[in-house]
């Protein structure tokens, strides 16, 4: 027997959920231990998740679920699920991408052949519509890199081993990274970004990570117990964000625009802005307070505001407003003059 047919046939063996030692390994297949560890080795090196305990009664298994159960799909089921992948596709980054195409070309080979070629070029009768770029909130597009992808896998390898994960995780209008210690809950996909979602262990609240905001992501070997109450689904519909901005309260420099109740009733509807707070502050006005003071994001909200909205803090942007306002007089004033 050769070592790829010792290989195989270890593998068969390890199915069965059960510790197999290394012993029995070595008499079944005739040849001594040393052998054996250098078989195990090879497997682990090919990538199968072979599980080893030491002691008297240690030995191997296979990690569960590693192999799986044949499933009988019919070619609609197979065709809808192929449709579902260009959409997945379609987000340009995706958890897992390499193991999604590899799992594609599984899908595409239990086709009949009348229907292969037509379903292998799925993006030809299946068309994705891309989410548009959102000017009005520059600070939310991304282009996907190496490192996004890298977060994304790893948040889920995370996750499916039960496994912490650290991180770093950038602060773009500070211009700093700070590490984190996760225990990787879900991921979500919101306006053409990935969100991770995880437990963090200094504080021991549910945070949620923008996933090209992440560096340098590893799995620890620090194993976890998964809050089985916990859903994705709480999290939708704006909660994180709503959730996000009452911390960003606590630990960002707030800044306060006063608006007409006709401005406000147009932000509540707005996906980002209808989080912020909403304080009545008399004579029909509203007071709108944002946990940011970033530039890029407060001036053209007030720009897009337009008459009736005042800047009132910080105040560094409100004398920058000022002389940007004072300018456009000056050039609309002379060509009014002019007329």
């Amino acid at each position: 027997m050769n070592p790829i047919e010792r290989a195989l046939g270890i593998l068969l063996l390890l199915t069965g959920g059960k510790l197999v030692p290394a012993t029995v390994l070595a008499e079944r297949f005739q040849v001594s231990h040393r052998t054996i560890y250098r078989d195990i080795d090879r497997l682990i090196a090919l990538g199968v998740p072979v599980d080893a305990e030491r002691g008297a009664e240690g030995g191997y298994r296979l990690a569960s679920g590693y192999l799986q159960p044949p499933v009988a799909l019919s070619r609609d089921e197979t065709a809808a699920l192929l449709a579902a992948m260009a959409l997945v596709r379609s987000s340009r980054t995706v958890p897992l991408a390499n193991d999604l195409a590899s799992a594609e070309k599984k899908l595409l080979a239990t086709l009949p052949k009348t229907v292969h070629g037509l379903l292998k070029e799925a993006d030809k009768i299946v068309g994705i519509e891309p989410i548009p770029p959102d000017i009005f909130h520059a600070g939310t597009k991304a282009e996907p890199t190496e490192d996004w992808q890298r977060a994304l896998d790893g948040f889920m390898a995370g996750i499916l081993d039960g496994k912490r994960v650290r991180f770093d995780h950038v602060n773009p209008s500070r211009n700093t990274a700070k590490a984190h210690d996760v225990e990787p809950y879900g991921v979500m996909f919101d306006r053409d970004l990935w969100y991770l979602a995880g437990r963090c262990v200094d504080t021991q609240t549910v945070k949620v990570y923008r996933a090209d905001r992440v560096r340098d992501l590893e799995i620890s070997g620090m194993f976890f117990r998964a809050d089985k109450s916990f859903s994705i689904k709480t999290l939708l519909g704006g909660a994180w964000l709503s959730q996000a901005m009452r911390r960003w309260e606590q630990e960002e420099e707030i800044a306060k625009i006063l608006i007409t109740a006709q401005q406000a009733k147009k932000l509540s509807a707005d996906w980002y802005y209808r989080h912020a707070v909403f304080t009545p502050a008399g004579d029909g006005k509203i007071l709108l307070s944002i946990p940011s003071t970033d530039r890029a994001r407060i001036l053209p909200l007030v720009r897009w505001l337009g008459p009736g909205a005042e800047l009132l803090s910080p105040d560094g942007l409100r004398a920058e407003f000022a002389a940007e306002l004072a300018a456009l007089t000056t050039l609309y004033g002379n060509e009014a003059s002019a007329g």
